[in-house]
């Protein structure tokens, strides 16, 4: 018996052996043609986005610069150094946040009221839907010059508009130190409104309508199935939205640069103005990509951060 169990055993063991090979042998043509068919996806984020990323970081650690007749000098960390005591960058840093964070949060909280209004069963819903889309249609060029003409001191639908209430008119929102920054922050807003709203509508769609049901059999108002049940469920999606707006806002470069060109007097210069400036009006290349790296490092560090603790949320 103990000769027949054995033999079950090592017959069990060879038979195991001899099946992982050929198993690991099926699966490697499966690997290939995957790989075959990522390659075409996968060389144009090479062409145009790795590679330009590791150009402008290589420029980054040079004196490179716009018309120089003499070859492109390595001159190692000098221009993060020079940056570290740059007061105009960290202004425009500054300023960066207060617009990506005073435009992210509004419109989370703006699209949330509209998704919520839109997954009722309302009539003519399916046009309150494509309506609420029309901005995000728009090119960000188109919607700065269509804002451009609502805050005219002279013309503007806004103005006019004051004049009609008796409440004044005549102000230029745009060139004002106090109202530029947040007429382009209610701007940004009205722009990036759409894309949140569709993401947070996609994530009530998917929750089960029996538990809203459960809940209101159970007594529970409004506000408490929203508490429980609503945003359990819509949470995963308002953390990862939320943090991609905010990553599209502080990389915000065509909106403001249409809007006010970052004045008046630097007031709306965001941080990609600034290198923008820094490139191509005063042909620091080099400077520039330093600029640009500091950026991309502290994007990155705040996005693993969210990853983290999204992970961690997780578990």
């Amino acid at each position: 018996m103990t000769l027949l169990t054995t033999a079950r055993r090592s017959g069990g063991k060879a038979g195991g052996a001899a099946h992982r090979p050929a198993h690991r042998h099926r699966h490697r043509p499966l690997d290939h043609g995957a790989w075959f068919l990522v390659l075409p996806a996968l060389i144009p984020i090479l062409l145009l986005s790795v590679g330009p990323l590791l150009y402008g970081i290589v420029l980054a650690f040079t004196d490179a610069q716009s018309g120089r007749t003499r070859a492109t000098q390595w001159v190692g960390t000098l221009n993060f150094r020079d940056l570290l005591h740059d007061t105009l960058f960290w202004e425009s840093f500054r300023i960066g946040l207060v617009w990506a964070v005073g435009v992210t949060v509004p419109q989370f909280l703006l699209a949330l009221g509209l998704a919520l209004l839109l997954d009722q069963k309302l009539r003519l819903r399916w046009l309150a839907r494509a309506l609420a889309i029309v901005p995000w249609a728009m090119p960000e060029v188109v919607v700065g010059i269509m804002w451009r003409l609502v805050y005219h001191p002279d013309a503007g639908i806004l103005n006019e508009t004051l004049r009609d209430l008796g409440l004044g008119g005549g102000r230029d929102w745009l060139s004002g130190l106090a109202t530029a920054l947040p007429a382009v922050v209610l701007v940004g807003v009205w722009a990036g409104m759409p894309q949140t709203t569709v993401a947070l509508l996609a994530g009530l769609q998917n929750t089960p309508r029996e538990l809203h049901e459960a809940a209101a059999l159970d007594g529970a108002g409004a506000w408490r199935r929203f508490r429980t049940v609503t945003w359990p469920a819509l949470r995963p999606v308002a953390l990862a939205i939320t943090a991609l707006n905010f990553i599209w806002n502080i990389n915000a470069f065509a909106l403001v640069y249409v809007l006010t060109g970052g004045g008046p007097g630097g007031r709306t210069r965001l941080p990609m103005l600034f290198a923008y400036e820094e490139a191509f009006r005063y042909g620091q290349f080099g400077y520039a990509a330093a600029m640009g790296c500091v950026l991309v490092a502290v994007i990155s560090v705040l996005l693993a951060v969210h990853l983290a603790s999204r992970l961690k949320g997780d578990e």
